[in-house]
C-alpha cells in the first residue's frame, strides 16, 4: 500500500452524518492524545464543506483544540458521484467509511478503494452486505494488497475477539459459546439511531437473498467439535444472568462464523460453535417486545409495510429507535455488557463420544457510545478513550457431565 505518496493517512468519510461525527472526534482525540509520539495527516470526506466544518469545530471544543479545523483536510466526494469517490481513495492509505446503510451505499466506496490501492474499514452490521463483499471482491483486493475490513465496530468486535478471548482463556479445547448482550440506560432511559432500525428492516425483507447467496458459495462445512450447539427458544431465560432472552439479529453470528472458518482452514486450530443472544429483562420487557416483534414481522413482508416501518420507527419499536437517536446524556450515561458462557473438554479428553467436561464465563464491557450508535455505523473505539474491558469471571472447573 503507499503510505508516503498520498497526502492523507486516514479519511472518515461521511464524517457529517450521526456516526461520522463521533468517528471524527476519535480520529482526532488519538491525534492529539499527549501519549501519541507521531500524528497521521488524516481528513474528512462529504457532500458540504460547511457540514464538515461544523463537525470538526464541534470536535475542537470538545477536545480543547481549537486549531483543529486547520489541521484536518477537508475531501468534497459524493457517494453517487464514482470520480469523485475515486479522487477520495487515491488520497487515502485508509478510508473510514461511515455512510449506511452499506446495502445501497457501502459497494461504490469498496469498488473505489480496491481500484486504487486504499484500504477501507466499515461499521457495518449487516450480514448480507458483508458476506457479498467477500464473495465479489476479496480476490481483487488480494491481488491489489489491500483490506477490505467489515464490521470493525460494535458489531462485531466484542462478540468475534470475545469468542477468542474466552478460547485463550481456557485450558483446554473450548467448543461452543453462547453470548449475551445487555445493554444498561442510564436516568433517561435508552434511544438507538434509526439506522440500526432500518438494517433490520431491509436485512428480513432480504433474508431470501441472504440464504440463496449462502447456499451459492457451496462452501464446505466446518466440522462441529463436541456436541452439537442446541439453539434457544425465540424467548428464553437465562437463569445466570436473571433475564429473558432472545436471538441477536445482528452481524456477530456471521462474523464470528467466517473467522472460525478461517482459523480452522488456514491455522488449524478447532472451530469453535457460537450463538448470539440480547437479553430484555423481566416479563414486562417480554410482553412489550412479542408486541413489536409481531408488528414488526407482519410489515416487514411487504413492500408498504417495511416503508411504515421506515417511516415510523419510534412508533413501531415502542420507543426504542428514533430518526435522532440518542442525546448526548444518554450515550455518556449508558454501557454495555456482553457475557460468554463457554463449554468444552480438558486436556486429554476426547470430543469424539464423551460430554463436555469444562465451562467458563467471560466478560466484555464497554461505554455506551459503542452500544447506541447504529450497526450501520458505529463508534469503531472505546469512546471518551476507554478501551473495551475483558475479563475472565470463572476458570475452567470440572462439572462432571
Amino acid at each position: 500500500m503507499a503510505t508516503q505518496q498520498r497526502p492523507f493517512h486516514l479519511v472518515v468519510f461521511g464524517a457529517s452524518g450521526f456516526t461520522g461525527q463521533f468517528v471524527t472526534e476519535e480520529v482526532a482525540r488519538e491525534q492529539v492524545s499527549p501519549e501519541r509520539t507521531t500524528h497521521l495527516p488524516w481528513a474528512v470526506a462529504g457532500r458540504s464543506r460547511e457540514k464538515l466544518l461544523r463537525v470538526l469545530e464541534r470536535a475542537a471544543m470538545k477536545l480543547g483544540r481549537p486549531t483543529l479545523s486547520s489541521e484536518v483536510g477537508i475531501i468534497i466526494c459524493d457517494i453517487t458521484n464514482p470520480a469523485s469517490l475515486d479522487e477520495m481513495a487515491k488520497q487515502a492509505t485508509v478510508v473510514l467509511n461511515c455512510v449506511g446503510p452499506y446495502r445501497f451505499y457501502g459497494e461504490p466506496v469498496i469498488k473505489a478503494c480496491i481500484e486504487n490501492g486504499t484500504s477501507c474499514i466499515d461499521i457495518s452490521g449487516e450480514p448480507q452486505f458483508l458476506e457479498l463483499m467477500y464473495w465479489k471482491y476479496h480476490e481483487k483486493a488480494a491481488e491489489k494488497g489491500v483490506y477490505i475490513i467489515g464490521s470493525s465496530g460494535f458489531d462485531s468486535i466484542p462478540a468475534d475477539l470475545g469468542v477468542i478471548y474466552t478460547r485463550d482463556k481456557m485450558n483446554g479445547t473450548l467448543t461452543a459459546v453462547e453470548s449475551f448482550l445487555t445493554i444498561c440506560s442510564g436516568p433517561e432511559g435508552l434511544s438507538i439511531h434509526d439506522g440500526t432500525w432500518k438494517s433490520a428492516v431491509y436485512g428480513f425483507g432480504d433474508k431470501s437473498n441472504l440464504k440463496k447467496l449462502r447456499n451459492e458459495s457451496d462452501m464446505k462445512p466446518v466440522p462441529i467439535v463436541g456436541p452439537k450447539l442446541k439453539r434457544r427458544w425465540p424467548i428464553s431465560y437465562c437463569r445466570e444472568l436473571s433475564s429473558y432472552s432472545i436471538p441477536f439479529l445482528g452481524a456477530d453470528v456471521s462474523v464470528v462464523k467466517r473467522t472460525q472458518r478461517y482459523l480452522h482452514e488456514n491455522l488449524e486450530q478447532s472451530p469453535v460453535q457460537y450463538a448470539a443472544y440480547v437479553t430484555v429483562g423481566g416479563i414486562t420487557s417480554v410482553i412489550k417486545l412479542m408486541f413489536a416483534g409481531l408488528f414488526f414481522l407482519f410489515f416487514v413482508r411487504f413492500g408498504i409495510g417495511r416503508q411504515l416501518l421506515i417511516k415510523f420507527p419510534w412508533l413501531f419499536s415502542f420507543g426504542y429507535f428514533s430518526k435522532q437517536g440518542p442525546t448526548q446524556k444518554q450515550i455518556d450515561a449508558s454501557s454495555f455488557t456482553m457475557t460468554f458462557f463457554g463449554q468444552g473438554f480438558s486436556q486429554g479428553v476426547s470430543p469424539v463420544k464423551n460430554k463436555p467436561n469444562i465451562r467458563i464465563c467471560t466478560q466484555v464491557k464497554g461505554p455506551g457510545d459503542q452500544g447506541l450508535i447504529p450497526s450501520s455505523g458505529r463508534s469503531p473505539g472505546g469512546g471518551n478513550g476507554n478501551p473495551l474491558q475483558y475479563s475472565c469471571l470463572e476458570n475452567p472447573m470440572d462439572r462432571g457431565a
